[in-house]
């Protein structure tokens, strides 16, 4: 089999397992189990919690014990163990513990499938920056299959969501020690300090104002996915009980037109070299930041009738909101760094985004849901809820250009020109 195809196929499955619940999770809980929004939130922090440490490990074990490609083939048999398993789960603190114990597995994944594809490359002389953002392309149409799956089936408030993610997980899993032979690389790692291996050096960097504050609004971007990751399929849920909008193609099928957001990531994926080179990287970093207001300010004025183009236009506008900072993020990391550090600076940047970012917007907004937005009922406002976080990203928006400074060196400028 061609080994470009066989990547495709793995970044499909990868991105399936992930699309088949992470938007419509929300649905399940407070549609199905009726849970408090706290509650939720904590459920959410399970990826931050996750991606603050395991990523990290597993790459050490990759390194020095482990071939990469039977690592992340077990991480997937067991997390699809654990999806299985959810359904049983009559409680939501132990929804909880189950929960992070599936990111346990799953969020080291994401960075072993880059390791097991670029080795992959490599071995076969396929040009990397050419050939794998086509590639990677089809882990967004995976999610995007997952989401259109589970709405068609009429299963984003059902415990079937977790099996169809489970059946792929393990298929995923099996698949996966078919692929090219990944072995540590334990020559070019044996002087490497342990420190050095969890990228601990590359918190030196906080030290530097620029760097800092960087890395505080890689945070603040990061909250800011957990929200519309965590409340958007339950927003449009959520007409369906009032009685002017049931019966709505948007009300019965709210995770394809959430999908309409993954179609926009892979068009704003195309467009940013064009961006790059027109405005360069500071402000395509603020364009994210704008995009993610108008994201929750549509959000908040939209309704599946006549509101229903404010709602298509938000998922339109998170592909900007999404792609352009972690993108251009990553580029700046990659080009104002010395060369030493590059890697762990990368890992830390993550961390920063879906480690620290995911925790603090996952906690913050379940405890300001439950005690400013949710009437007695347990019903939501969710017009204050999306204009509470679009006033929080257009603060960010603010003060971003006014105490952000960057070095345009001669690294960042070719990448621009060449991006």
């Amino acid at each position: 089999m061609n080994i470009k195809f066989r990547l495709i196929l793995m970044n499909f499955m990868q991105y399936f397992i992930w699309g088949a619940w992470l938007l419509t999770i929300g649905a399940y809980w407070f549609q199905n189990k009726h849970w408090s929004g706290a509650q939720f939130g904590a459920i959410f922090s399970t990826m931050g919690i996750s991606a603050i440490f395991m990523p990290a490990l597993t790459g050490i074990i990759a390194d020095r014990f482990i071939n990469a490609e039977k690592l992340y083939g077990a991480m997937h048999i067991l997390g699809a163990l654990t999806l299985f398993s959810l359904p049983l789960v009559k409680d939501p603190t132990t929804f909880f513990w189950v929960i992070l114990l599936n990111m346990v597995f799953y969020m080291p994944t994401l960075s072993l499938s880059i390791t097991v594809a670029f080795s992959a490359l490599k071995r076969n002389n396929i040009d990397i920056v050419k050939e794998y953002p086509p590639i990677r392309i089809w882990g967004t149409i995976g999610f995007i299959a997952a989401l259109w799956t589970v709405s068609i089936t009429h299963n984003e408030t059902s415990v079937n969501q977790f099996y169809i993610a489970s059946i792929i997980s393990l298929t995923l899993g099996i698949y996966s020690f078919t692929l090219p032979k990944c072995p540590p690389l334990a020559a070019k790692t044996a002087n490497k300090s342990f420190a050095s291996s969890l990228g601990f050096n590359a918190f030196s960097l906080f030290k530097t104002p620029r760097f800092a504050i960087f890395f505080a609004f890689s945070m603040l971007l990061g909250a800011a996915l957990q929200l519309t990751n965590a409340y958007g399929d339950t927003y449009i849920h959520d007409f369906a009980k009032i009685t002017a909008y049931q019966g709505l193609t948007a009300v019965k099928y709210p995770a394809i037109i959430m999908s309409i957001s993954q179609f926009s990531e892979v068009a704003f994926i195309l467009a940013i070299p064009f961006f790059l080179r027109k405005f360069g990287i500071k402000y395509v970093m603020l364009f994210s930041m704008l995009a993610w207001v108008l994201r929750f300010g549509l959000f908040a004025f939209g309704d599946p009738a006549g509101g229903l183009w404010m709602i298509i236009l938000s998922c339109i506008v998170y592909g900007m909101a999404f792609d352009f900072f972690n993108i251009s993020g990553s580029l700046y990391v990659e080009t104002q760094i010395p060369p030493e550090i590059r890697g762990s600076a990368q890992g830390l940047f993550m961390m920063m985004v879906n480690g620290f970012g995911a925790l603090f917007g996952s906690f913050t907004s379940g405890v300001i849901i439950d005690k400013f937005f949710t009437h007695a009922d347990q019903s939501k406002n969710w017009q204050g809820i999306w204009l509470t976080f679009a006033t929080y990203a257009l603060v960010i928006a603010v003060i971003f250009p006014f105490v952000f400074r960057y070095k345009h060196n001669a690294a960042l400028k070719h990448a621009i020109e060449h991006a």
